[in-house]
């Protein structure tokens, strides 16, 4: 599924199902990965336990402890529930793409003044 985000950027969503057990682990690699927006939490027959927003880059360098409390509470809800489905939106490759190219030229005009 594609979608725009209010500033015009373009996203996708995709869908896995866990179980319960394996949710934090699998929000721990979703948010290493870097291009996520927001992942939601639903149960098997589809109501949202949880959405949370997240930034682009926001886990750049791997650093996950301003996800702390996230994590805590994903692990008290997967020792909750059996299965779960993580909705993940991404933003399109192009998009970042986009804006690197955008920073690079900004610091290229920088550099040249």
């Amino acid at each position: 599924m594609s979608d725009q985000t209010p500033e015009g950027k373009k996203t996708f969503t995709e869908q896995i199902e866990v179980t319960g057990s394996q949710l934090v682990d699998q929000f721990k690699e979703i948010i290493e990965q870097g291009n996520v927006r927001r992942v939601i939490i639903k149960t098997q027959d589809g109501k949202t336990l949880l959405e949370i927003p997240l930034t682009v880059g926001a886990a750049i360098g791997g650093t996950l402890l301003i996800f702390n409390p996230w994590l805590a509470m994903l692990g008290a809800l997967g020792a909750l529930v059996a299965r779960v489905t993580i909705e993940i939106v991404r933003e399109a490759p192009d998009t970042i793409e986009g804006e690197i190219k955008e920073k690079v030229d900004d610091v290229a005009d920088r550099l040249s003044e």
